[in-house]
């Protein structure tokens, strides 16, 4: 679905360097051409296109793997034309994304006996395992409301305001009320304490984050659980608890193994992570897994036969290639729980390189925590000339896309720059983008300070007639604003 305006309005053509050699005429761009092209010139068309493109090993905004190795990349080829929804006819790949499904439930921790398995399922992703996670929290809730007679039209989920958009995306969808713990400067995860306070009876339950989209950060899931027991108890309620472990899945369990976060907390029902994540598999592969058999009610599981056998499915999606399913199993088996943690381990490391580049500079706030996701959140110690968005516009000429925002409410006035540590990314590109980072701020010292500048000087408001001298505050909020809007305006809305 397109959003946004084309890069090039005014071209109603595709015109290809190379259509002498192939092609005489040019291409239509938003229609489908009359006539074949030559598949030598349909490749070089796009493929002189996708050169504009980032380097996806730069892209420092992302937690999605860049990198796999050459014998899986083999494996995902050759399986690019499964349909995995074929259980019947993919008996094999069925079994893989069994086998895997159990192997992260225990890696989690769940209660599974000797000949036990584990109740979860593959999806494209984690917003939709968080989907999936949710509807099954909206329907038992729904179920035992009727069973006692009350009203079961207004669920809500609490969470924190520094969620990911596909809880808003799920709350909208499947009109659930999102009740959010606004955060504070200083504190940028959701507040066990005033989590607690925000649940009642109509909530599905209380989702926690294993790894802060904003700053990395894991939230303290085992406070949340025991908060929460305590006011079961007095209300009689049994609201329980989602951990959204997308980013932080793959990382706690090797290199934190003695937090307790997953299924060892009773009130854990439920866990989403993203293998394309941490899990190390390229983008399109999530996991949802549930504690057991009753935290999934039976009537959302659908039952097909018309590909050959009776198939038990549970998924928003009904098409999706077996490729990363089978990238997972690869990972899982070849890197095994030592692989596993020698990855981990190495990110933290470089994570830890990055930081202390970046404090020698003495131009940053260091806004992530050692512990949690291995990435780097920080900020500039004195924004009122140059914003980090002005940081982050200028590292793209040397190829560097590193990611300014504000955090949600009630921190928005606080800016931050983001580095996210894969595994691709080593020692050696952490050192160079802090001497290209320390290149930036050096040219930004040079320049005069432009909207920043502009919006510092107007620093005066009439207020009743009367002359008020405006706050830092308010001056950084605007300053803020403005950058926002410059870089929201510039960039293209593509979804």
């Amino acid at each position: 679905m397109v959003l946004s305006k084309t890069a090039s309005e005014s071209d109603v053509s595709v015109h290809s360097t190379f259509a002498s050699r192939y092609v005489r005429s040019s291409l239509p761009r938003f229609k489908m051409p009359d006539n074949s092209i030559p598949k030598e010139a349909a490749f070089q068309i796009i493929n002189d296109e996708l050169m504009l493109d980032g380097n996806p090993r730069l892209n420092l905004a992302s937690f999605v793997t860049t990198w796999m190795e050459p014998e899986c990349d083999k494996l995902m080829m050759a399986a690019i034309n499964k349909n995995y929804v074929d259980m019947d006819e993919y008996p094999v790949t069925t079994e893989l994304q069994n086998r895997c499904v159990n192997m992260i439930a225990h890696l989690f921790n769940a209660p599974l006996g000797d000949s036990e398995t584990a109740v979860g399922v593959g999806t494209v992703g984690s917003s939709e395992a968080i989907m999936l996670a949710g509807l099954a929290f909206k329907r038992k809730w729904q179920n035992k409301r009727r069973a006692e007679g009350k009203p079961c039209d207004k669920p809500n989920i609490v969470t924190g305001a520094n969620v990911q958009v596909c809880w808003e995306k799920f709350a909208n969808y499947f009109e659930v009320e999102l009740k959010e713990v606004k955060l504070r400067e200083g504190y940028y995860v959701m507040d066990p304490v005033k989590a607690v306070e925000l649940v009642d009876e109509n909530t599905i339950c209380v989702a926690a984050i294993l790894g802060s989209t904003l700053n990395g950060e894991f939230e303290d899931v085992k406070l949340l659980n025991d908060l929460l027991i305590e006011k079961n108890k007095l209300t009689g309620w049994d609201t329980p608890i989602h951990v959204d472990a997308a980013s932080g899945g793959f990382i706690a369990p090797f290199i934190y193994p003695e937090l307790e976060w997953d299924f060892r907390l009773p009130l854990v029902k439920s866990i989403n992570v993203s293998g394309h994540k941490y899990g190390l598999v390229y983008a399109g592969i999530g996991w949802v897994i549930w504690r057991n058999k009753e935290d999934l009610p039976d009537e959302l599981i659908f039952h097909i036969n018309y590909l050959g056998a009776d198939q038990p499915t549970f998924t928003l999606n009904f098409s999706k290639g077996s490729s990363q399913v089978i990238a997972q199993y690869y990972q899982l088996i070849r890197l095994g729980y030592e692989g596993y943690q020698n990855v981990m381990e190495n990110c933290r490391e470089n994570a830890l390189v990055l930081k202390q580049g970046l404090e020698k500079t003495g131009r940053f706030n260091i806004v992530s925590k050692d512990n949690g996701v291995p990435l780097v959140a920080f900020s500039l110690k004195d924004n009122s000339c140059h914003s980090e968005f002005e940081v982050s516009d200028m590292l793209r000429r040397f190829g560097w896309i590193v990611p300014a925002y504000t955090m949600p409410p009630d921190a928005q006035h606080v800016t931050v720059l983001r580095v996210v540590i894969r595994e691709d990314f080593s020692r050696t590109l952490a050192e160079r983008l802090v001497i290209d980072i320390t290149k930036v701020l050096h040219e930004l010292d040079a320049l005069p300070a432009r909207i920043s500048a502009k919006i510092a000087g107007e620093e005066d408001k009439v207020k009743n007639g009367m002359v008020v001298k405006k706050t830092a505050l308010e001056t950084q909020r605007e300053i803020t604003d403005a950058w926002k809007k410059l870089v929201t305006d510039r960039k293209s809305q593509v979804c």
